[in-house]
């Protein structure tokens, strides 16, 4: 089984595009963070943030064209995808994407849209 789910925060605006007859396709970073700790010889774990590369495709693409933002925070539920090309050196690059499945919004509809204040 390939599954893979992800909580964290958006790193840039997300990049759509329009491929074969209109279909969207939406490309998102996202941030995920383990806390650091202490040992219990005091010594400090720090931090450990992780960038993903997500793929969303048709329905899902168009709702992050219209409503996720940089520094969101979102709910990715999907599967690993591996792929590699060859650069311009003749040389065998890889990369890993995350192919959403599920999406859920957690950032609260009054910070990811700024409103009217009560002043």
């Amino acid at each position: 089984m390939n599954k893979v789910m992800l909580i964290g925060n958006v790193g840039k605006a997300p990049e759509v595009r329009y491929v074969d007859q209109g279909q969207a396709v939406a490309r998102i970073t996202l941030a995920t963070t383990e806390r650091g700790y202490t040992l219990q010889n005091g010594t400090q774990v720090p931090d450990r943030t992780e960038w993903h590369n997500v793929i969303l495709w048709r329905k899902l693409a168009e709702i992050v064209e219209r409503y996720v933002h940089k520094g969101d925070k979102l709910y990715i539920e999907g599967r690993i995808h591996y792929a590699s090309y060859d650069d311009k050196q003749g040389k065998r690059q890889y990369y890993t994407e995350i192919w959403a499945d599920n999406m859920e919004l957690l950032t609260p509809k009054a910070a990811a849209q700024p409103g009217p204040s009560n002043s």
